[in-house]
């Protein structure tokens, strides 16, 4: 796998796990960890690409 092709999917995981934060927020009764998590995940994601781009 190329560097730019794997960049290009770690974007795109990134991006959905933004529009999955977006959507836990908004629905009720979702656990704060949860949303926690997701957004350790999608930090986790944009260190990955900064480092590869750096």
């Amino acid at each position: 796998m190329s560097l730019s092709s794997h960049l290009s999917e770690l974007k795109k995981k990134h991006q959905h796990l933004s529009d999955a934060v977006e959507d836990a927020q908004r629905a009720p009764g979702v656990d704060g960890l949860q949303i926690a998590d997701l957004k350790k995940q999608k930090l986790r994601l944009k260190e990955e690409i900064e480092r590869l781009t750096a």
